[in-house]
């Protein structure tokens, strides 16, 4: 087996490997570093979980050991597609080049740019950032990039997926064309392919692990389910996540809990958290700060459950994750793979759960279709139709509001002192005019009988004495 020792790292990155409990270099590792540290272009290919970090950043402590930074000029740039895992490469350097002086800088969203930019006046070693917010520095002419020995894109087909390749490839113009890249992915999707012809010259290709594929130290089982009816389905699969939980027992130490929305991340953990459980949400719409101090939390075994969305899917590197609950089947079969890759790592073995509706068997079948094998299907612990109680509020019924009676339905009172002063019909009165049937009208002129009437349907006293005057 092949030791660190034998890969030209320099002695003090060797002895810091060791200080991290470090001996043999996994297959990417071994692959990787020969290559890197002679000068040339590396394409590395290998599943999440198999220490592409420290792939890059090994040889990078070595070469850039030797030399020293200048003012807003960095010397290597490191491009990750989230903040927590350009956080996770920043510790690595930290603990790979605590005896060498390197300095380095960290430019994620979220931070202020007053401390980003103090740091990068002063001149760094390693810069490592995510795309826009390293565009935004170099926009607003506080970053010059001529200055690159080294470029890495960590999971570039994370990068395919979030849509930062257009920045990518902006960023690969603003860097010199002698510069050294080093481009690591966990798949090679069409676009990732047409890039790495397009700027990496001649690269060495490491690829340890067939593509798409999950470890086989990871169980892997799906449960199929149902709701009794259709207005029940989140409570019940709420109350079904839970008994999964509960079925593994002792066993499941700490996990992460994926959906596919953010929406749903909250939800289910406040739902977690209100039957006992010890579980807090992470996403996207999280402050930076709050995202952090979750993260910590769990890594620190202080948190036990992790709902989270698939932006900690990659680069979560927390070692001893012994659960994945896929809480949905994720939209993009490539996720299935990544998600469960947060447990089993550094050759632990681990167990990925995951629940499919009926709507989602599709994507289940796209799932087992890249993976090329079937996941053993298990039993609802619940059974059929059956939940827990429900955990969402309902709201309470309000009494009935009730109406004003309207005018025209309040009943008419009936005279009862006043005295009926209607004379009596008389034998030899004539019957009147409205006695007499009227003639129907029709057309423009027509007029209901009972419309108000106005000055055409009667003749007024003074204008009639004035026709009797010109008569006599």
């Amino acid at each position: 087996m092949t030791k660190f020792s034998e890969l030209n790292l320099s002695p003090k990155v060797l002895k810091a490997v060791e200080e991290a409990g470090y001996e043999s270099p996994t297959p990417i590792q071994e692959g990787a570093i020969p290559p890197a540290l002679e000068g040339r272009d590396v394409l590395g290919i290998a599943q999440t979980g198999t220490g592409k970090t420290a792939s890059f950043t090994l040889p990078m402590i070595t070469m850039l050991a030797r030399g020293r930074a200048r003012a807003r000029m960095p010397r290597s740039l490191v491009l990750c597609p989230t903040r927590e895992l350009a956080a996770q490469v920043a510790e690595n350097f930290d603990t790979y080049a605590k005896h060498v002086k390197l300095t380095k800088a960290l430019l994620i969203g979220g931070v202020s740019f007053k401390e980003q930019d103090a740091l990068i006046d002063r001149g760094v070693d390693v810069l490592i950032a995510t795309p826009g917010r390293l565009l935004d520095h170099f926009e607003r002419g506080k970053l010059l990039l001529t200055g690159i020995e080294i470029m890495v894109v960590d999971e570039a087909d994370r990068m395919l997926d979030m849509g930062f390749i257009p920045d990518i490839e902006r960023i690969f113009g603003l860097v010199p064309f002698t510069r050294q890249t080093l481009f690591f992915s966990a798949t090679m999707a069409s676009e990732i392919e047409r890039i790495t012809n397009t700027f990496l010259s001649n690269p060495a290709r490491i690829e340890v692990a067939r593509q798409a594929t999950t470890g086989e130290n990871i169980a892997q089982e799906v449960c199929l389910f149902k709701a009794s009816r259709r207005d029940r389905t989140a409570t019940e699969k709420r109350a079904l996540l839970r008994a999964l939980i509960d079925k593994e027992g002792d066993a499941c130490t700490n996990a992460i809990i994926f959906c596919n929305r953010k929406m749903d991340v909250d939800v289910v953990a406040k739902s977690l958290k209100t039957h006992g459980y010890d579980a807090a949400p992470i996403h996207g719409d999280l402050d930076q700060s709050k995202r952090m101090e979750v993260l910590q939390g769990f890594r620190d075994g202080t948190l036990r459950f992790l709902v989270a969305s698939d932006v900690a899917a990659r680069g979560l590197d927390v070692p001893a994750v012994s659960h994945v609950f896929n809480y949905d089947v994720p939209g993009h079969a490539e996720d299935y793979v990544h998600r469960i890759g947060r447990t089993g790592r550094a050759g632990r073995n681990g167990k990925a759960v995951m629940i499919c509706e009926p709507r989602d068997e599709k994507n289940l079948d796209a799932v087992e279709s890249l993976i090329e094998k079937e996941i053993p299907r298990i039993d609802n612990p619940l059974g059929t139709g059956k939940a827990q109680d429900d955990d969402t509020p309902k709201p309470e019924k309000k009494p009935a509001r009730k109406k004003a009676p309207r005018k025209e339905d309040a009943p008419k009172a009936a005279p009862e002192d006043k005295a009926d002063t209607t004379p009596a019909p008389k034998a030899d009165d004539k019957p009147k005019s409205e006695d007499k049937p009227k003639r129907k009208q029709s057309g423009r002129g027509s007029r209901r009988d009972d419309a108000p009437k106005g000055m055409g349907d009667h003749l007024p006293d003074f204008i009639a004495k004035s026709f009797d005057e010109r008569r006599s």
